[in-house]
């Protein structure tokens, strides 16, 4: 996620989102999006305490969700790292942070079967996977030019303006719009875990509790990066329309 560097960007005098208001905006954005990091980690903290009472790994989990839906050729990997997990769809590779891969509660359970569900996005052809997937190599691209444009604007041409400011508004666009595509792949994985882990009597009922509020709040991270690149892409549309 790359946070909104407030900059000038030219004369805002007839913008539907004045500087004042914006930066009002931006402040309770911050204050999201703090929110967001700081209940992920409490709670997937809380639950990586409470051990499932089945006492299979998050390695194992994964396992068994990806064998129930047929999916044989993706590798699990451990690495490295806190909540470094994901899913490789170019290698067919689920990576699971070693606190999650070795792991057998509620939290790491929740989110080695996320990653699975990506798998089986990709398994079924699910069509918003495929988009963030033909994305990534444009978000990425942008996602290095951003910094630099903004940089230039405020050390040499005191702001946003013209073809930096235009530049600056394809770039955000581009990242709104990753955002915006993950939004519904994210949730998708999450529901999918729920459902297979209770279906496969990997966790009771009862034990969804912890991991849904572990999948619940890591999918607040998701939220606050997408109404944040919003947010700056409408200050920078209206600072364009001047």
């Amino acid at each position: 996620m790359i946070t909104p560097l407030i900059l000038g960007v030219g004369s805002l005098g007839g913008s539907f989102l004045s500087p004042g208001f914006f930066i009002i905006l931006i402040v309770l954005v911050m204050i999201f999006s703090l929110y967001a990091q700081f209940r992920v980690s409490s709670v997937y903290g809380r639950n990586a305490k409470i051990a499932s009472r089945g006492g299979i790994t998050g390695r194992e989990a994964a396992e068994a969700v990806m064998t129930r839906a047929g999916i044989s050729d993706v590798e699990i990997t451990e690495t490295s790292g806190h909540l470094t997990d994901h899913y490789d769809p170019i290698h067919k590779t689920l990576v699971l942070s070693s606190e999650n891969y070795r792991g057998t509660s509620l939290a790491a359970l929740g989110v080695a079967a996320h990653e699975a569900g990506h798998a089986i996005q990709h398994k079924i052809g699910y069509s918003m996977l495929h988009l963030r997937m033909a994305l990534v190599p444009a978000t990425n691209f942008v996602s290095r030019v951003l910094p630099v444009v903004m940089l230039v604007g405020f050390f040499f041409a005191r702001g946003l303006s013209g073809m930096l400011l235009d530049v600056a508004i394809l770039c955000y666009a581009v990242l709104t719009v990753f955002q915006l595509v993950t939004l519904p792949v994210e949730y998708d994985a999450s529901n999918r875990a729920k459902a297979q882990l209770v279906e496969l009597g990997i966790v009771g009922s009862d034990e969804m509790v912890g991991v849904k509020q572990t999948l619940d709040a890591a999918a607040l991270t998701y939220l606050a990066a997408f109404v944040s690149s919003l947010l700056y892409l409408l200050y920078l549309l209206s600072a364009r329309r001047d």
